[in-house]
């Protein structure tokens, strides 16, 4: 499956510390071989559609992501800091979601 970067998340990636950077490419890999097959801990489907990658480590990162026309959209990535889905992130997610369509 085609994985397909938001410039944001491209930039977000480079950001990361090393060891979380090679924890997410290889989610990554396993998102373009088993696309919507990949699931917990790896991937959870969060709500309309969106899913999120999981990264966990010394940094705990999230990338929200859509499958749209056969492939993985990468819509926005960010470094979690508590137990619940801070609400602001979800809402950048929405919204490239909806530029998609």
């Amino acid at each position: 499956m085609e994985v397909v970067f938001h410039y944001d998340v491209r930039d977000f990636f480079e950001s990361l510390q090393r060891p979380t950077r090679t924890k997410l490419a290889r989610s990554i890999r396993l998102l373009r071989e088993y696309g919507q097959n990949l699931s917990m801990p790896r991937m959870k489907f969060i709500v309309d559609g969106i899913f999120e990658l999981r990264i966990r480590g010394q940094q705990e990162v999230r990338v929200f992501l859509v499958f749209h026309q056969g492939q993985a959209h990468l819509l926005h990535g960010f470094v979690k800091k508590t137990q619940k889905t801070p609400r602001k992130e979800l809402e950048v997610a929405k919204k490239r979601k909806l530029d998609l369509t």
